[in-house]
């Protein structure tokens, strides 16, 4: 298989096929983000002589007689194909229409099990395409997108230099509605700056209740000496979230939120792993979380967090 740096998937797509389509970000501009780094170029775009070449790999999942052999002595089921497939790159949704197309179309070719495909958008990559071109996508798979939102909060997007705005989040939203694309979002606690937590996540709160996500998956913000945050923070421009303002911060969104959606905490970022559908179980997440701010030593939080940080 054809990989080029740290492979980025969300934590619900553990069980998809993935299949690189892009590597590194167009974007590239968070003040936040060091996850491409590692790789000597911006963005690149996988020739689909190496998808394809990916794809005749995993044909052979199926039908590799060693393959064949482990399940059986094992006793575990004959191997099927894929159902899902993950595009990995920073936003593989960003192709051209045509190029989505065709590699929609190979992916069909040499795994007709695949019923959907989703990948990484940025707020932009949708706004590049028509309602039509979007319908078309769907229908050839391509749904379950996961948009890293951040926060609804414009001057945090602003600052963090994310290339859009929180009006931008619900129109791009609603087109991918439309056209009956589901899309999870992701959200960024801290990114709002010391003392504006509670702001932002009721900002955010608003905006994500003008849309329909299938799904919120919260991060905790880490902030990386390579990093341009952390030069901000270096030059008195910018101060971090204290680990109990972060977690009143999800406190409050959680709160706030009205829509009918899944919450979780699952990144490897968190101080805290939670996980709960809304409204229903929105008193028990809450309620965790005032008692742990209740009892907690922020010293212990975050000598807890540098320990994540390094692992």
């Amino acid at each position: 298989m054809h990989f080029h740096g740290t492979i980025w998937r969300p934590p619900y797509e553990a069980e998809s096929l993935l299949l690189q389509a892009t590597a590194g970000c167009t974007h590239h501009a968070c003040k936040f983000c060091t996850l491409y780094e590692d790789l000597p170029f911006r963005f690149r775009m996988s020739p689909l002589e190496e998808i394809e070449a990916d794809l005749r790999e995993v044909q052979l999942w199926g039908t590799d007689p060693l393959t064949l052999l482990s399940a059986r002595l094992q006793g575990l089921p004959k191997p099927e194909g894929p159902r899902r497939v993950f595009l990995v790159g920073a936003n593989p949704f960003v192709l051209l229409p045509e190029r989505l197309e065709e590699i929609a179309g190979l992916i069909r070719r040499y795994l007709p099990t695949v019923e959907t495909i989703g990948c990484f958008a940025r707020v932009t990559d949708v706004g590049l395409k028509s309602d039509e071109e979007l319908r078309r996508l769907r229908a050839l798979g391509y749904d379950g997108l996961t948009v890293g939102v951040e926060t609804g909060d414009d001057q945090a997007l602003d600052f963090m230099n994310k290339g859009y705005r929180a009006r931008d989040v619900v129109e791009q939203a609603a087109r991918l509605d439309k056209a009956g694309i589901s899309y999870s979002f992701f959200y960024l606690a801290g990114i709002s700056g010391a003392g504006r937590g509670g702001e932002g996540a009721l900002r955010s709160a608003e905006v994500f209740n003008q849309t329909r996500p299938k799904r919120i998956g919260s991060s905790m913000l880490t902030v990386f000496p390579d990093s341009r945050l952390y030069q901000e923070i270096q030059a008195g421009n910018w101060r971090e979230e204290s680990e109990l303002e972060k977690l009143g911060e999800l406190e409050t969104l959680i709160e706030h939120l009205d829509i009918p959606t899944r919450f979780e905490t699952d990144g490897a970022s968190n101080l805290v792993h939670i996980r709960g559908d809304l409204p229903e179980d929105r008193e028990r997440l809450t309620g965790y979380l005032k008692s742990l701010i209740a009892g907690a030593d922020e010293e212990a939080l975050r000598a807890y967090r540098v320990t994540l940080k390094h692992l």
